[in-house]
C-alpha cells in the first residue's frame, strides 16, 4: 500500500510540474501577443505626409515612441527566449531522471522475473508455504508469497507508467524547443524591422537639422500654449483642494458636535468651533484634507500604481514623455512636458483611469479638458474636442469621458495628466504598460 500510495505522489508531481511548464508558455505567448497586436496597431497611426516642421515633428515623436515600443516588445522576446532555455534544462534534467528510474525499474523487474521463472511451479510454492515449522511460519510465507506477486504486479504498473511520463516529457521538450525556435525568428524578423524604423527616423532628423529656426519657434510655440494650460489646470485644482478642506471642515464639524452632545451642548458647540479653526488653520490652501470617503478612494487609486489602464480607446503611441528631456538627434531642443502625450487613431475617445468624480470641464483654445477627482488625486484629460460628461458626473473605471480632437494634418493626441494635490506625477508610473 505504501508503495501504491509513493507512486501515486511521483504521478501527480510529475503531472503539476508539466501543467506548470504549459501554462508558463501560454502565459509568455498571451503577453507577447498583446504586445504585437499593439504595435502592429500602432504602425497605421503615421498618415502625415505634410513636410512642414510641426508636421515633421509630430510624425519624430510618433515614430520615435514606435521604435520605444518595438525595442520593448524585442528585449520582452528575448527575455521569454532565455525562460523557455532555463525551461528546456529543466525539462531535460526531468526526462533524464525519469529515464534513469526506468533504468532503474527495469533492472528490478527483470531480477524478479527471473528469479519467479526459476520458482515458478506452484507445487515449489506450496513446498515453501507447508514446509514451514508451525502455524505463525505458515501465514508468514503465505503473506510473504502474496506481497511479491503484488510486488512484482506493481512494478509492471509503475515501469509502463514510467514509459507514459517519459514519452509525455519528450513531446513537452519538443514543444518548448519549437516555441523557442519560433521566438527567435520572431525577434529576428523584429529586429530587421526596428532597423528600417531607425533608418526612417535617422532620415528624418537629417532633414529637421536643416531647419533649426523653424523648430525652435514650433517648440517656443507649444511651449506658451502648455505653459497657458497648465496655468488653468492649477487654478482649478487649487479651487477643488479648497472645496476638499471645506468638506473635511464640514465633517469635522459634525463628528466634534455629534461627540459632544453626549457630554455637554453648550461646550460641544464651543468645542466644534475650535476644531474646525483649528483644522482651518492647519491645512494650507495647497494640500487636501479628506473626508473618509475620499480618504479610502485614495488608498484604492494608490493601490492600483502601474495597473490603471491607458486613456485612450483603441491603438496608441505615447508621442511624448512627462517631465524635461532632450531630443535625441536635434541640437538644442529640450521638451517639457507636465504629462503625457498619446495618439491614437481618429475618432479615438478619452477615458477615465480609475472611479472618481468630474470636478471641471473647461475650454481652451476651442477644446474641452476634463478634471477627474479620485480622493486627494486628479487625472486630467486634454485635447477633446466634445465631452460625454458633465461637472459633478460619478465616472467608472473606462467610462468615456469624450473624443479626442483630430487637428488638420490628422494627429489625434491626448494631453493626459495625473496629480496628487498639487504634485505632478509620472503618469507612465501608475499606467499597466
Amino acid at each position: 500500500m505504501k508503495r501504491i500510495f509513493l507512486l501515486l505522489i511521483a504521478c501527480c508531481f510529475l503531472s503539476t510540474i508539466s501543467a506548470q511548464s504549459t501554462r508558463k508558455i501560454r502565459e509568455l505567448e498571451a503577453k507577447r501577443k498583446e504586445l504585437h497586436q499593439q504595435i502592429a496597431e500602432s504602425e497605421t497611426l503615421l498618415q502625415s505626409t505634410q513636410k512642414d516642421v510641426k508636421s515633421q515633428l509630430d510624425n519624430l515623436a510618433l515614430l520615435t515612441g514606435q521604435i520605444e515600443e518595438r525595442r520593448k516588445y524585442v528585449n520582452t522576446i528575448e527575455s521569454d527566449v532565455h525562460t523557455l532555455t532555463s525551461e528546456i534544462t529543466s525539462l531535460q534534467q526531468q526526462l533524464n531522471k525519469l529515464q534513469r528510474d526506468l533504468k532503474d525499474k527495469k533492472q528490478k523487474y527483470e531480477t524478479s522475473v527471473q528469479y519467479m521463472y526459476r520458482n515458478k511451479s506452484i507445487q515449489e510454492k506450496l513446498m515453501f508455504i507447508f514446509s514451514a515449522e508451525n502455524l505463525s511460519q505458515t501465514y508468514r510465507r503465505m503473506r510473504y508469497v502474496q506481497e511479491y506477486a503484488n510486488f512484482q504486479r506493481l512494478q509492471g504498473m509503475e515501469i509502463e507508467r514510467k514509459q507514459k511520463q517519459i514519452a509525455a516529457k519528450k513531446r513537452e521538450v519538443e514543444q518548448t524547443k519549437n516555441a523557442k525556435q519560433h521566438l527567435l525568428k520572431q525577434g529576428e524578423a523584429e529586429k530587421a524591422k526596428l532597423e528600417v524604423q531607425e533608418k526612417e527616423r535617422q532620415a528624418l532628423l537629417a532633414n529637421l537639422q536643416k531647419k533649426q529656426k523653424g523648430i525652435q519657434s514650433e517648440i517656443r510655440k507649444k511651449k506658451r500654449s502648455a505653459e497657458q494650460l497648465n496655468a488653468q489646470i492649477d487654478r482649478l485644482i487649487e479651487i477643488e483642494i479648497e472645496k476638499a478642506r471645506k468638506r473635511a471642515e464640514e465633517e469635522a464639524r459634525r463628528k466634534a458636535a455629534a461627540e459632544a452632545t453626549v457630554a455637554n451642548k453648550a461646550e460641544s458647540e464651543r468645542e466644534s468651533t475650535e476644531k474646525a479653526e483649528t483644522i482651518r488653520k492647519a491645512s494650507p490652501v495647497e494640500e487636501f484634507n479628506l473626508n473618509n470617503e475620499d480618504r479610502q478612494l485614495s488608498g484604492s487609486f494608490e493601490r492600483n500604481r502601474g495597473i490603471l489602464p491607458v486613456p485612450i480607446t483603441g491603438p496608441y503611441v505615447i508621442v511624448s514623455h512627462y517631465g524635461q528631456y532632450a531630443v535625441d538627434g536635434l541640437r538644442n531642443v529640450k521638451l517639457d512636458n507636465k504629462g503625457i502625450d498619446i495618439k491614437g487613431k481618429p475618432g479615438a475617445q478619452a477615458r477615465a483611469v480609475f472611479d472618481g468624480e468630474v470636478s471641471a470641464i473647461f475650454q481652451y483654445n476651442g477644446l474641452n479638458n476634463i478634471l477627474v477627482r479620485h480622493g486627494n488625486y486628479i487625472s486630467v484629460y486634454c485635447n477633446l474636442s466634445s465631452v460625454s460628461v458633465s461637472k459633478g458626473s460619478k465616472v467608472s473605471t473606462h467610462t468615456v469621458l469624450g473624443t479626442i480632437h483630430t487637428d488638420s494634418s490628422g494627429n489625434t493626441v491626448l494631453h493626459f495628466q495625473l496629480r496628487k494635490e498639487t504634485a505632478k506625477l509620472n503618469p507612465e508610473l501608475w499606467l499597466g504598460r
